[in-house]
């Protein structure tokens, strides 16, 4: 900084040689007043401390840094939505991770169940084969006395002559679904071989056999015998309006099969005189109507062969289960 002058001061006149009457002497707040305006003037010429280009460059370089604090903030918020988005992707990211973990472990725990639950259904399982294989060696049992029982007793055996059995049993080898039992000359069509469920009009493949069972009980050889035509259902109910108009009940059902397999065998030449015919509806299975397999052994027509001196309303029938 370039000093600042001072101003010189006049030489003063010695008060001697002063003219008398004359004081020189300006007033004290005059001459303070001059002396400020003569500083004023000379600061503006001395004190030029900072050049106007170092001011320029200074305001450029604020720009500049303004900017860069700009840019930063810009950045720095940028940084803060990715982290952010980061962050939620992350939580989602754990959210299905336990979500997953969760569903693993219920998976788990209902193998888990499932597997106990089919451990005890293989040892009921297990328990009713064992059952089975027990009530099947005591049936082999009671039938094996059954036949040694129509073995002795005479009127137990079949009225049908020897010749005449041996034609039924070709005809039961040819039928699959027709049984002949030659102990006792019972004769039984399974629940495929003559009627649909629920009808009682007889299947066109099921009249060859019938013929040629009317033609055996014709022969000479069965002519003096009469049968016994015996209808069964199973123990479900009658649906659809149409099948309950022609049988409203399981009793007009299986006297209807009875009736449709007599009239055929009427029409093949068995003469009817010789015919008896019988319903029993649902109560005289074979087995427990427990599952759609039992229940199609159920459905079926028998046909009892009879000796002439034997009644047909004092037949014997199955006993009831």
């Amino acid at each position: 900084m370039t000093p600042t002058a001072t101003p010189a001061t006049a030489p003063q006149t010695p008060r001697a040689n002063r003219e008398p009457g004359t004081d020189q002497r300006l007033p004290r707040r005059v001459r303070w007043g001059l002396g400020a305006l003569l500083i004023g003037a000379l600061v503006p010429v001395g004190c030029d401390v900072v050049p106007r280009n170092r001011l320029v460059e200074s305001r450029q370089t604020a720009g500049q840094l303004r900017d860069e604090v700009l840019t930063a903030q810009a950045e720095r918020d940028s940084i803060a939505a990715q982290y952010e988005t980061a962050t939620a992707l992350a939580e989602q990211e754990r959210a299905a991770r336990l979500a997953a973990m969760q569903e693993r472990d219920a998976l788990i725990a209902q193998t888990q169940q499932s597997e106990h639950m089919a451990a005890k259904l293989q040892a009921g399982l297990d328990i009713a084969n064992r059952r089975l294989e027990n009530l099947s060696g005591e049936r082999g049992e009671l039938q094996g006395k059954y036949i040694g029982l129509l073995r002795d007793v005479g009127s137990g055996d079949s009225p049908l002559s020897g010749s005449a059995t041996a034609r039924f049993e070709e005809l039961a080898a040819r039928y699959p679904d027709f049984d002949f039992d030659p102990l006792t000359g019972i004769s039984k069509f399974g629940p495929n071989v003559l009627f649909e469920s629920g009808k009682a009009e007889l299947n066109p493949n099921a009249v060859p056999l019938l013929r040629e069972f009317a033609e055996i009980m014709s022969s000479p050889e069965a002519e003096g015998l009469n049968i016994l035509i015996v209808g069964h259902t199973d123990d479900e109910r009658i649906a659809g309006a149409a099948t309950k108009q022609k049988h409203p009940t399981n009793w007009h059902l299986s006297t209807n099969r009875a009736n449709e397999v007599a009239t055929t065998l009427s029409a093949a030449g068995l003469s009817e005189h010789r015919m008896g015919v019988a319903g029993y509806s649902k109560y005289q299975p074979v087995v427990r109507n427990r599952d759609d397999m039992n229940r199609a052994m159920n459905r079926r027509v028998e046909i009892y062969v009879l000796a002439p001196e034997v009644k047909v309303a004092g037949a014997m029938f199955p006993t009831r289960l």
